[in-house]
């Protein structure tokens, strides 16, 4: 296996979930290069190949269909932040997400539609019909979330910086 492919394939191993222009760039080659390279890793199976939501990804063979659909979405920052907030409150309403990640409710409704097709975020109803998202699997999602840099440790310790320089200069 040449130098270069080697490289594309550890980047995907390090990376799990890496789409197609992510890669060119960290990889700073060719896209054609890269394309050659990724075509080969796919014939030996090497690496697998998933399109979710107009973008192709990249993963290592031991990711199972659920996994790659979650990093897919892991790897947009809302999508991330939604997650981020699920895990740190258990669950939460769709109001108080959208409030505390900074995003209109709309572009919540956007990421959410996609996380729940993907069996990641449940939506749940009370019995005035008031939603509740709820993390499908818990353990699972947190792991993936650890496999996506930034980790969501660093990006909470980032949060707080933020909030204290906030307040700092209030």
């Amino acid at each position: 296996m040449s130098e270069t492919r080697i490289r594309v394939a550890d980047h995907i191993k390090h990376n799990p979930g890496v789409h197609f222009n992510e890669l060119v760039r960290a990889l700073d080659l060719a896209p054609g290069q890269v394309q050659h390279h990724v075509r080969r890793l796919l014939s030996d199976e090497t690496v697998h190949r998933t399109e979710y939501y107009g973008r192709t990804h990249y993963y290592p063979p031991e990711f199972d269909e659920w996994e790659r659909g979650a990093l897919a979405l892991v790897r947009r920052e809302t999508s991330r932040d939604i997650l981020g907030h699920l895990i740190e409150h258990s669950e939460a309403r769709p109001d108080d997400v959208a409030e505390e990640i900074g995003v209109a409710r709309s572009t919540l409704e956007w990421h959410l539609n996609h996380l729940t097709e993907r069996d990641v975020v449940r939506k749940e109803r009370d019995l005035h019909n008031r939603v509740t998202l709820v993390l499908t699997h818990p353990n699972r999602t947190t792991k993936l979330l650890d496999d996506v840099s930034p980790s969501l440790p660093a990006r909470f310790v980032d949060r707080f910086d933020r909030l204290l320089d906030a307040l700092i200069d209030g």
